[in-house]
């Protein structure tokens, strides 16, 4: 006997989906999780990279501690499923910001990697209709 709720092409969309979103919520948590004990140390260590840009150290300083507490939070909220469509386009912006920076500093091998990172934000997007499986997704069903 089929079952409408989990056979078909929009369950297993909406399992992808969700799936994803865990996956990249988790990575990207992580990220800031593990920053944040040292943000002194991270934001320091990100002035010295942009030391030869023609960025100021200050800004430099303040947009590393901004990056460690925004990916903590964009993570959580992505992983949880909450806000997803303004988190993904914030979490787009975001990678957006750091290809300028690794572009500035040269650091191609990164930026190849940051790309990856927009694709799986610009999927999740274009499929955050199929979102279901998540806290968000859960309060729709109620």
């Amino acid at each position: 006997m089929k079952n409408e709720r989990t056979d078909g092409a929009e369950f297993d969309a909406a399992l992808a989906h969700g799936l994803a979103r865990v996956a990249l919520g988790l990575n990207i948590a992580m990220h800031g999780y593990s920053r944040l004990p040292n943000l002194a140390g991270f934001a320091n260590g990100m002035v010295k990279q942009f030391a030869a840009t023609f960025l100021p150290g200050p800004l430099v300083y303040t947009t590393g501690c901004g990056i460690a507490i925004g990916e903590a939070i964009i993570g959580t909220l992505l992983f949880l499923g909450l806000f997803c469509r303004p988190v993904l386009v914030i979490g787009t912006l975001l990678i957006l910001l750091l290809i300028f920076g690794s572009a500035l500093i040269q650091q191609w091998e990164i930026v190849s990697i940051q790309m990856t990172y927009i694709a799986f934000y610009v999927v999740l997007l274009a499929t955050v209709r199929y979102d279901r499986f998540s806290l968000q997704g859960l309060r729709r069903r109620k």
